[in-house]
């Protein structure tokens, strides 16, 4: 049997995959082990905003292994008939305040995060905003389809101020706004933020709390 953990374990699961359907580029598959083999056994929760045929679902509650918890959030109710062991759907919208209340106060540990909803710019920066500082201090948030922060139909547009990837570059700031000579606050964003890492229509946010970085470390050259 195929370890999960061996390289291109989620491509040859898509290529092999007969019963859900699912929509993924290529290229997504390396990303994804990139940046979430790390919780493979680790019965990590994961959240899914865009549910579409289920089949990436049913992907992840295989590669995470024994325990693992997958949710998913669409604004279509038939999207229900995709629960299963291990996988809970909720009904509503990404930007809802009340449905993301909701799934936190269920499951208050969310290790992941996958945005593959709507890819309407204002859905993806609402959800960042609701949940990127209450998921788990060392996890992960991921949008996918970012290619749409440039096609005008869904927001976007090269430059567009409001689409998620000028919202992103804004990030790429805070997180050296220790640097910034108080020009730029420090906020909770750059307290708690590792990397943020962008692909061709992906881009990471990883966690992971970072104390004081105002000094920086001097040794011998």
């Amino acid at each position: 049997m195929t370890s999960r953990h061996e390289r291109g374990f989620l491509h040859r699961y898509f290529l092999g995959n007969s019963s859900k359907r699912m929509h993924k580029w290529i290229h997504y598959f390396d990303i994804y082990e990139r940046h979430f083999s790390r919780f493979c056994n680790s019965a990590p929760v994961i959240l899914e905003i865009g549910v579409f045929g289920g089949g990436s679902l049913a992907m992840w509650k295989e590669y995470f292994g024994a325990g693992a918890k997958v949710l998913g959030l669409d604004i279509n109710p038939e999207c229900k008939q995709h629960e299963g062991d291990g996988v809970e759907i909720f009904i509503g919208s990404q930007d809802d305040p009340a449905v993301i209340e909701d799934i936190l106060s269920r499951h208050p540990r969310i290790d992941i995060v996958l945005d593959d909803g709507s890819h309407m710019m204002r859905h993806m920066i609402a959800s960042f905003e609701l949940l990127y500082e209450r998921i788990h201090a060392r996890g992960v948030y991921m949008v996918e389809d970012t290619h749409t922060c440039y096609w005008d139909e869904y927001g976007g547009g090269l430059g567009r101020q409001g689409s998620f990837i000028e919202y992103a570059k804004g990030k790429i700031d805070e997180i050296n706004a220790v640097h910034a000579r108080g020009v730029l606050p420090i906020s909770s964003f750059t307290r708690i933020t590792d990397c943020i890492s962008i692909y061709d229509s992906i881009i990471v946010f990883e966690k992971r709390s970072q104390g004081s970085r105002q000094a920086p470390v001097t040794g011998p050259l």
